[in-house]
């Protein structure tokens, strides 16, 4: 199982660089972070420090979106970038919630998604893409390129799409159930699509407390530092809620029970331990959603998130242990899930 960090672009800079540096020594292979221009700094900047300052690292954005950059530039720089580190980037995209929401814009179609996925994928790979009936190459690639798209989903539609056209799947919440639910989704969606579904790489992401016990607590402090994760989950189960119904059999109840006290979100503090609109997440969605506890509950976890068909988990470290959990990581549970 590969294993990633997952960070803000906050300022400073060198301290983004500083832990992605950290996450390398302890056995993490990805390091990924938000891309909101409003909310952080730039992460592409940052992105040439990280593979600059590391040797291993595959980096790139937990996602972007096809709103706020014009695919071709969005290409050139991961191109840019694989040919001055050498093929060590990924692009996760997907409708760009805070991003586009903060700027006053909607969030970006799947017909959208898709092909912007397309556009991106062919120039950052070498090959030729159609910009609305301008057909572009970038002249000054190498042969070797690649570059790799995976697709943030959890509705239906979204999970199909993924299946057929992405490189990988970004799934945001480290719960059993729904993990198993929307992996067999997007595996038969590739195999429908004539893809070998073990082409398509998962990749599970969510916040990871390690505790010294599992003493009331102990626990209730992590569940604290981590109940932000439910709330921006909710944004996006909301948006499925108000597609679908509240009760559909296109979305598990699973999902969408929890939100039904959600009042409203302030982007000013998305993703931080400290938000103030995350109080309607229950004890138990933290519990299932996230990664509490001591290293052997974080061991047990993900070895059944591994016998999933989970390739990858992504670390949102977002709390106030942040180097003590890419320390506990790399001493403890990376070593007992890969030997």
């Amino acid at each position: 199982m590969d294993f990633g960090l997952v960070l803000q672009t906050d300022p400073p800079a060198s301290k983004v660089v500083e832990l992605m540096k950290r996450a390398e020594d302890n056995g993490f292979t990805y390091g990924w972070t938000f891309d909101s221009a409003v909310l952080w700094q730039e992460p592409f900047v940052i992105y040439s420090q990280i593979l600059a300052h590391t040797s291993r690292l595959t980096v790139g954005p937990m996602v972007t979106n096809p709103g706020t950059r014009t695919w071709e530039v969005t290409a050139s720089t991961f191109a840019t970038l694989n040919d001055m580190f050498g093929n060590r980037t990924v692009c996760g995209i997907g409708r760009g919630d805070s991003a586009m929401r903060v700027a006053g814009r909607h969030p970006n179609t799947l017909a959208r998604i898709s092909e912007a996925m397309k556009v991106i994928r062919a120039l950052g790979s070498g090959q030729e893409a159609d910009l609305g009936g301008t057909v572009v190459r970038f002249p000054w690639i190498k042969d070797d390129a690649r570059l790799p798209v995976w697709m943030a989903a959890y509705g239906p539609k979204a999970l199909k799409m993924t299946g057929e056209e992405a490189d990988g799947f970004i799934l945001q919440l480290a719960d059993l159930y729904l993990t198993e639910y929307m992996v067999k989704a997007v595996k038969q969606a590739a195999a429908d699509a004539g893809r070998d579904p073990a082409e398509v790489k998962i990749c599970v992401a969510a916040p990871a407390y390690v505790t010294e016990d599992d003493s009331p607590e102990a626990l209730a402090h992590a569940r604290e530092q981590c109940r932000w994760f439910g709330g921006m989950v909710g944004n996006h189960v909301a948006d499925l809620v108000s597609k679908y119904g509240e009760h559909s059999a296109a979305v598990p109840d699973e999902l969408t029970d929890y939100i039904k006290s959600r009042e409203g979100y302030d982007y000013s503090h998305h993703g931080r331990a400290d938000n103030p609109d995350t109080a309607f997440v229950p004890d138990e969605i933290v519990d299932r959603f996230c990664l509490i506890g001591p290293a052997e509950k974080h061991i047990e976890k993900l070895t059944a998130l591994r016998e999933l068909g989970v390739d990858q988990f992504a670390v949102y470290d977002m709390h106030d242990a942040r180097e003590a959990t890419i320390d506990a990581y790399g001493t403890t549970v990376i070593p007992a899930l890969n030997g």
